[in-house]
């Protein structure tokens, strides 16, 4: 839903009040995109899992309570890293899409189809 007039310059007066207030913080919000955060969070993830590994390696022998422990931050670097890959497919997806004509893969599909039945329908009748 577009936002009115009212809204709009409301919005822009906060943002100016944003940016002169904390330059720095507004340029750094500003240069961040969502693939970026998606893959810093990632690479966090993916570090996780190796300290839950060698912590599990480390420990499991002498401590059993600190191989649990790195266990369970294998596991939640692990779910962190498939929502954030999948987060970040899915936004693959949405762009490829777009770059398509907004349709969506399903449709593409569809089309080409009904293409394909057009042609041979016509090759049959000659």
């Amino acid at each position: 839903m577009p936002l009115n007039e009212n809204e709009q310059r409301i919005l822009a007066e906060i943002e100016r009040q944003f940016h002169a207030h904390d330059p720095a913080s507004a340029e750094r919000i500003g240069s961040t995109t969502l693939r970026h955060y998606l893959a810093r969070n990632c690479r966090w993830a993916a570090l996780g899992f190796v300290v839950g590994l060698v912590i599990l390696l480390a420990a499991f022998a002498s401590s059993w309570i600190l191989g649990v422990f790195g266990f369970l931050l294998m596991v939640a670097s692990t779910v962190v890293l498939i929502q954030n890959l999948r987060k970040m497919s899915k936004l693959g997806l949405e762009q490829a899409s777009r770059s398509f004509g907004g349709q969506t893969v399903g449709q593409m599909f569809e089309d080409l189809a009904e293409r394909l039945r057009h042609r041979f329908d016509q090759s049959d009748d000659d």
